[in-house]
């Protein structure tokens, strides 16, 4: 059994990330590969965990206190080594197994993220995020990166929109300031502009129609390069 493909989205809170996961899940099964998809924080219930201090998420537990004051002092440091946390038990519970079946791995988010949140948005500098992904994630490193760029004022503006249309509080991402999120965006570019041939920037001030279309290009293109392995993917059937 060779080993699968492992694909990620990324970019800022706000770009429409999550929408478009969900699109390209749909599309790579149509299209007859076995995927696995997930998140990070999260994808397993050690990091649905992590995830609800990282991001201060109250989804579902309307009756426990709001715990946004509590987290929101969280040291970058702290943050950070939460983030491979979570990861490390993500890629022993989901990624790697999925991968050495043959399947497509598809996250939403993985450690370029944290490059950007941490690295660049906290400004504790590349040093630490790469010792840490040197040591969790290993060898284990994405395939195809997709990231959804648009200004950094427009992001943030969705994303506290998202908010409050569902009435909750602004986590703890979407209450950094605009200078935090343009030094994530700038972050993500940065990543872009080192490895071109694994990051590929896609426009995300379009319709999410046309975002999709480009995402789908983007990915036949990385498959049809990928050709002979492809073949051998697991498929549903």
């Amino acid at each position: 059994m060779k080993r699968g493909l492992f694909i990620t989205l990324e970019g800022m809170d706000g770009s429409g990330k999550t929408t478009q996961h969900a699109l390209l899940v749909q599309y790579l099964r149509q299209r007859g590969l076995a995927v696995r998809e997930t998140r990070e924080p999260g994808g397993t219930l050690v990091g649905e965990e992590i995830r609800r201090i990282l991001l201060a998420d109250r989804s579902g537990r309307p009756d426990e206190p709001d715990k946004l004051d509590k987290h929101d002092h969280l040291a970058p440091l702290a943050e950070l080594t939460l983030m491979y946390a979570a990861r490390a038990q993500h890629l022993e519970e989901v990624v790697r197994p999925a991968l050495a079946r043959g399947q497509v791995v598809l996250s939403d988010r993985f450690n370029d993220a944290s490059m950007a949140y941490q690295g660049y948005g906290r400004q504790l500098g590349a040093p630490p995020v790469r010792a840490l992904d040197r040591i969790i994630s290993g060898r284990t490193q994405p395939d195809l990166t997709v990231v959804l760029d648009l200004p950094a004022r427009l992001a943030l503006e969705r994303a506290r929109g998202r908010e409050t249309r569902r009435r909750s509080k602004h986590g703890r991402f979407e209450a950094q300031s605009l200078r935090f999120h343009q030094r994530v965006r700038a972050g993500y570019l940065a990543i872009a502009r080192r490895d071109p041939r694994r990051v590929k920037v896609v426009k995300a001030d379009q319709p999410v129609a046309e975002v999709a279309e480009e995402i789908r290009r983007v990915v036949d293109l990385f498959l049809r390069s990928k050709q002979p392995k492809s073949r051998r993917l697991k498929v549903k059937g």
